[in-house]
């Protein structure tokens, strides 16, 4: 192992043993089963707003994005950008306040179906029940893909075995998740958002440098045909270029839509101490990503640059999404103290999948062990005794995780956009719903929560590939269609108690 290797091992080890650590001592605060899955409601500002965007992120941030803009230009990742940048604030401004004032007085809820059944007076705990099978359907594999990531980020950078690296990343998120729960989940999110922060930077301003600065790189960029526009893409392996249709545009920007059903971001929302607060974290959060998201665009466009002054090699296809890594790599040969901002680089890739598997973990094993498992749960003679089964669902569904990540050929990215669609389609109607029509009944919410994930899996397996005006992103059509059912079969069904409606007035 080189020295540059050395140097980015030991940045990246003082990191993991930095999370395990705040998972230890967040682990004193933790007393029943409301502190371990939502920290007793008592979140700061600041963290729930850095917590909240940066589970929400993931590798794609620093992976997916700026590989995406590398390859074709900033049309496709451009349009991305700015539908979750909307979604974003637009979730911040009129769910955040409301699920947190709803949430607490619909039985103090502590998970997004437990909201449902709560609000809708759902006696039977269908709509949980229902909600909680959802969230393990798409959240297990979507932990899966977080561990394969970190396995595939440790396996490329020093050649050892993939499954190896895959289970050690998997331990230590599993590990200080297990001990603090919901409060370590958000502490070390808050850090890994800073992290992800640096990262960016360093590779921002030392690609800038090695691109033989800013002039050179927008040259570059509009040398290629296509590459600087929005309404256009370039083809990279005809060198030409192609229109971007409208289409296309209305679909990436769709991934805004998926914010509103994202069960571990609407938790942060429910957690935080004060909702008078939430203005605060609004204005921080949203500034946060749409900042990153610019920066994460034009580090594809800088890396195209680097490449085209010889400092890079060609990155083709799937492999253009290592663009960071391998700045990160070219810096670490430059002496020890660029080989540990290298390794810090690194740690940011690390931290952007740990954040977001880390609450998809805990937001997967509170459905299980709080909403399936509820009524059983209840009969626990002690807190401790709950706190024990609640820390023992989550090592069984990381097992089950790990399981499914075990195959080095997963793919990381398909995966996210999948669960992300369904997540978005099943619970961002009913959220939307639930918060703002009087009218709602619980028989619309189960409709909207079936036909959305039922369209979501129909038009991505049948309908998408048709091709042409049917190669939407499914997120759409799927939220269209549950929007549809709830109001139709809510108009159609009985009106909703008075209780229910009063309680709608209060909040």
């Amino acid at each position: 192992m080189t020295t540059e290797h050395i140097c980015i091992m030991i940045a990246i080890i003082v990191y993991l043993g930095a999370m395990l650590y705040v998972g230890y001592r967040c682990s004193k605060n933790n007393h029943d089963t409301a502190d371990f899955y939502l920290g007793g409601r008592k979140l700061g500002p600041l963290v729930t707003a850095m917590s909240a965007e940066a589970s929400d992120m993931s590798s794609w941030l620093l992976m997916g994005l700026p590989g995406l803009a590398y390859l074709t230009g900033i049309a496709d990742a451009g349009w991305t950008a700015i539908g979750l940048a909307i979604g974003t604030y637009v979730n911040w401004k009129i769910v955040a306040k409301r699920i947190r004032r709803y949430t607490h007085i619909a039985g103090n809820s502590i998970t997004l179906p437990s909201f449902f059944s709560n609000r809708y007076r759902d006696n039977r705990k269908i709509l949980q029940g229902i909600g909680a099978i959802f969230i393990v359907i798409f959240f297990i594999p979507y932990t899966a893909s977080g561990f394969a990531a970190c396995g595939k980020l440790f396996a490329s950078l020093f050649g050892v075995n993939y499954v190896a690296a895959m289970l050690i990343s998997a331990v230590v998120i599993v590990g200080y998740t297990t001990l603090g729960g919901f409060l370590a989940a958000s502490t070390t999110d808050f850090i890994q958002s800073i992290i992800m922060s640096i990262a960016l930077i360093i590779v921002f301003v030392f690609g800038i440098s090695v691109a033989r600065g800013v002039p050179a790189v927008i040259e570059n960029a509009q040398s290629l045909p296509g590459y600087l526009t929005m309404i256009t893409t370039y083809d990279p392996v005809a060198g030409v270029e192609q229109p971007y249709p409208l289409i296309s545009i209305i679909s990436m920007i769709a991934w805004g839509l998926g914010y509103f059903g994202m069960p571990h971001i609407l938790l942060r929302f429910m957690a935080i101490e004060d909702e008078n607060k939430l203005t605060l974290s609004r204005r921080v959060a949203t500034t946060w990503v749409v900042i990153s998201l610019a920066v994460a665009v034009l580090i594809g466009v800088i890396g195209l640059a680097m490449t085209d002054a010889g400092a890079l090699k060609v990155l083709e296809g799937s492999e253009s999404e290592t663009i960071i890594v391998q700045i990160a790599d070219l810096l670490s040969k430059h002496g020890i103290l660029p080989a540990l901002l290298a390794g810090t680089i690194l740690a940011g890739i690390l931290a952007s999948t740990m954040s977001t598997a880390d609450s998809q973990l805990l937001a997967a094993s509170s459905a299980v062990s709080s909403d399936l498992l509820g009524p059983i749960l209840a009969k626990s003679p002690s807190k401790k005794s709950g706190m024990f089964i609640d820390r023992i669902t989550l090592l069984v569904i990381s097992v089950i995780a790990a399981f499914i990540a075990g195959d080095p050929n997963s793919s990381v990215f398909n995966i996210v956009s999948f669960a992300w669609a369904g997540f978005g389609a099943v619970f961002g109607p009913v959220v939307l719903f639930a918060l703002f029509w009087r009218r709602s009944n619980w028989q619309g919410a189960l409709a909207g929560m079936i036909s959305g994930g039922a369209t979501v899996f129909i038009w991505k397996y049948l309908v998408r590939p048709l091709g042409g005006a049917w190669d939407i992103y499914e997120l759409l059509p799927a939220f269209t269609v549950s929007c549809l059912m709830i109001v139709i079969v809510s108009l159609i069904t009985q009106v909703p108690s008075k209780e229910i409606t009063e309680e709608f007035d209060r909040v």
